[in-house]
């Protein structure tokens, strides 16, 4: 799809003249059921791979799936007991000694499995759900108690919830746990447009309370 690689070209030059890092999502829940069968989850999975490194990009990590443990997968091998077979699959993929970092998230308030555990590069956490920040300082200490688990980072790169006026909350209950965090913003019912950075049509600036007090707090917290 040549304007769907085209757009994603654009992101990822843009992203990294500002030196961030992409989490690029391969498969999500709700679309694998337009790939035919295994044969087409794992073409997908090798024409994404190799187009990322023969780009030169460096700035790119992978998240084959997101929430593998979701029912509405149909491909078996994208669900959560076989996916570490395609984590595997791109990191055999290189390119002059190079490989892309690999790493799969789950449902909200859901610990990895022991055979993703094993194969990725980080952890990806989803925060949803999750109602008392006790509870993400809980998972991420039960994750690196995992028998499979070595020192890599932990993120949770999804996480609904604000309430960035708290002392205590999910992200500085991450935070404080040493793992990344991620603001899972979308619009709710009866919102202007200014909300919701996840929800199409995106309006991209910092314009409503709860986007202020997010980025806020990110000042807070880094001391930025």
């Amino acid at each position: 799809m040549p304007g769907a690689t085209a757009r994603l070209e654009r992101i990822l030059d843009k992203a990294d003249e500002l030196g961030m890092v992409v989490i690029l999502g391969y498969f999500y829940f709700g679309q694998d059921q337009n790939l035919e069968n295994e044969t087409a989850v794992l073409h997908a999975t090798d024409n994404a791979t190799s187009w990322i490194l023969d780009h030169g990009y460096r700035n790119v990590i992978v998240e084959v799936a997101n929430e593998c443990d979701n029912g509405k997968y149909d491909q078996p091998l994208i669900r959560a007991d076989r996916v570490d077979e395609l984590i595997r699959r791109i990191k055999g993929n290189q390119r002059d000694g190079r490989r892309l970092l690999v790493g799969v998230s789950y449902n909200g308030n859901t610990l990895p499995t022991p055979n993703v555990v094993r194969e990725s590069d980080f952890i990806l956490l989803h925060g949803n759900g999750v109602k008392d920040p006790a509870r993400i300082t809980e998972m991420v200490e039960l994750t690196r108690k995992m028998d499979d688990y070595r020192p890599m980072p932990i993120v949770f790169n999804e996480d609904d919830h604000h309430d960035f006026d708290e002392d205590v909350n999910n992200m500085t209950a991450a935070v404080k746990a040493y793992a990344s965090w991620g603001y899972f913003d979308f619009r709710r019912d009866g919102e202007s447009f200014d909300e919701g950075y996840q929800s199409v049509p995106v309006n991209w600036e910092i314009s409503s309370e709860r986007k202020k007090a997010f980025f806020e707090k990110v000042k807070e917290v880094t001391g930025y």
